[in-house]
This record gives C-alpha cells, sequence and structure tokens, in this order.
C-alpha cells in the first residue's frame, strides 16, 4: 500500500513569501525523504542551477484527502544542506532554543479576507456595502458571508490536529479571523504556514480566494492583521515581567527593527485608525486597541500574563515576528534580572 505526502514550503517571492506545494507517493512505513524542486520557478534559484531541496520539519495528517495521508512542511535548503537564504526558519530555530529556558509562548491572531473575483465577498457588484460595524461576529445572511468556508476550513485545521484555538467574523464583509496557540515559537510557526495552506485550499474548494492583504480594500475599512500574543514563565508570573517586555519592545531602535519586518504594506494599515498606532510610533497600554502593544486589562487586574503586539500585517512571516518578539522580549528580561 501507499500513502500521499503532500510536501508543502514557503518560496522567495518578495516582498511577501507565497506557498508552494507537491504531492510524493510513499509506500507504507517508508519515512519522510528529503526531495527536491525547481527552484527557478520559485524566485529561489536561477535556471542554470536551478535544484532545491526540501527538507521535512513538520508532518500532520492531512483532513483534506484523508485516509493515512499527511501535510509535509519543509525548510528549503540548498544542495549542500545549508539553509536558503529564503529559509526564516533556520533562523528561529537557534533563537527558540537560546530563550527555551524562559517558555515563551505564542498565539497569533490570523485575519484573513475572502475575494470572489476582485471583490470582497459580500461587496454588491457596483457601490459598497453598509459601513463597517455589524458585520464584527454578526450573524445572519445579510452581514456574514463566508461562513461555510470558513467552518470547514476550522473543521479541517482540527482534524491536522493543529492547535486552532478559535474563529471569528471581522469588521469588514468577508473578513474572518483564526488563531493558532498558545504553543512555543517554532510550534505556532509551522501551524500557522500549514493553517494559511489549509485555508487556501479549502477556499478553492469553493471558487473563493483568500488573501493576506494588510489593506485589501482602500478607504474606510479596518486592515488585516496577525495580532501577536507573546509570554514567557516571568510575564505569566509578575507583572513587572509585563512592563519589561513591553519597555524592550520600546527601546531605541527596536520598534522600527520590528516594524519594517512585520510585514509589505505595513504603513498602509498602521495610520493611527481604525484600531491601529502610526507605524513610526510606539506605545503600550492597558485594554487600549489604539496602542502599538497592548496589556488586556484581565491581565493587569491579576498581576501577570500576556502582551498583545497589535502591530504584525496579516502578511507577516511567523518565523520572523516571532523570532524578533522573542530575542527582544527575552533579552529585556535578562537585562532587567526578571527570568
Amino acid at each position: 500500500m501507499s500513502y500521499k505526502a503532500e510536501y508543502i514550503w514557503i518560496d522567495g517571492t518578495e516582498p511577501t513569501a507565497k506557498l508552494r506545494s507537491k504531492t510524493k507517493i510513499l509506500s507504507d512505513g517508508d519515512e519522510l525523504p528529503v526531495w527536491g524542486f525547481d527552484g527557478s520557478s520559485t524566485n529561489q534559484a536561477e535556471g542554470h542551477a536551478s535544484d532545491r531541496v526540501l527538507q521535512p520539519v513538520f508532518s500532520c495528517p492531512d483532513p483534506i484527502r484523508g485516509g493515512n495521508n499527511v501535510l509535509v512542511l519543509c525548510e528549503v535548503l540548498n544542495i549542500d544542506m545549508t539553509p536558503h537564504a529564503s529559509n526564516t526558519r533556520a533562523l528561529l530555530r537557534p533563537i527558540a532554543e537560546k530563550f527555551a529556558g524562559q517558555a515563551p509562548i505564542f498565539g497569533i491572531e490570523q485575519e484573513y479576507t475572502f475575494f470572489d473575483g476582485t471583490r470582497p465577498l459580500g461587496f454588491p457588484v457596483n457601490g459598497f456595502p453598509a459601513a463597517q460595524g455589524g458585520y464584527y461576529c454578526g450573524v445572519g445572511s445579510d452581514e456574514i458571508f463566508g461562513r461555510d468556508i470558513v467552518e470547514k476550513h476550522l473543521d479541517h485545521c482540527l482534524a491536522a490536529g493543529l492547535s486552532i484555538s478559535g474563529i471569528n467574523a471581522e469588521v469588514m464583509p468577508g473578513q474572518w479571523e483564526f488563531q493558532v496557540g498558545p504553543v512555543g515559537p517554532l510550534e505556532v510557526s509551522d501551524q500557522l504556514w500549514i493553517a494559511r495552506w489549509l485555508l487556501y485550499r479549502t477556499a478553492e474548494d469553493f471558487n473563493v480566494s483568500a488573501t493576506l492583504n494588510p489593506k485589501p480594500v482602500k478607504g474606510d475599512w479596518n486592515g488585516a492583521g496577525a495580532h501577536t500574543n507573546f509570554s514567557t514563565r516571568a510575564m505569566r508570573e509578575d507583572y513587572r515581567a509585563i512592563i519589561s517586555a513591553c519597555e524592550a519592545l520600546g527601546e531605541g531602535s527596536k520598534p522600527l527593527d520590528h516594524v519594517k519586518n512585520y510585514g509589505a504594506g505595513i504603513d498602509e494599515r498602521l495610520t493611527g485608525l481604525h484600531e491601529t498606532a502610526p507605524w513610526n510610533e510606539f506605545s503600550y497600554g492597558v485594554s487600549d486597541r489604539g496602542a502599538s502593544v497592548r496589556i488586556p486589562w484581565q491581565v493587569e487586574k491579576d498581576g501577570k500574563g500576556y502582551i498583545e503586539d497589535r502591530r504584525p500585517n496579516a502578511n507577516v512571516d511567523p518565523y520572523v515576528v516571532t523570532r524578533l518578539i522573542t530575542d527582544t522580549c527575552c533579552t529585556g528580561l535578562e537585562k532587567d534580572g526578571l527570568v
């Protein structure tokens, strides 16, 4: 007997990488081998030396094909088995290992927008729908569009064993969110990439596309983000560590160092409007959705918990955002003697 392994990887498209995948047939009992692909077709090589290597790093059941078939997330390597320049997971690994003793965990809120052709799902053929507001966590066919796709995607994520923790409709028609975590930096990033692949693949069956464009509709509409919730063991025990992490994120050049790596088009979304802080300013506050970093009210009340970095775009690379936050906050906690 044989099974199907869908090899999935992140390509070299700039400024925002795309997901690619292809199917390998393996015999039952076979381990997942390294494989290859044409990097000249994925912006990861030139035609005269096009071979690139797929190194499996995470696998889970394939909820679409079912049976004993699997989804296989891979790192991209050069033929000498060194990480390819587009392989951002390789940069996260040593940071995750360095600060593993602080037990950092993440929950990422992935916003996205369905499109029917060139229009957001739910937008009329001519003109615009009613202003945003009623769509958020709404119910009813006059305000909710794409729920059948969202529910199928949720079922697929659960069947794959991903740490999916919730879904909700967002503030614009056809705009939704799912959450992954809380789990460690490598785990949340791997699972978010698989969940994204499942989102695109599920929507494909409904002849609808899903986009992570951070500003899918210009004008008076919310953008799409990937709000990133973060804590360490110290933060989960001591409010002083909460403040230390916020201060570390705002120190020196850190705000701009982070923002420039939080997804292409971030200046279009982080304008100071629509529940965002300006991209070139840093702030934090309790229960403040207009701050760069929000401290939930219950965290202040309990004197411990987590923080929410509201700046990352929907199209952010999770390997990059978790690496930056882990490195900055954990280093700050060490410096402040709160580890």
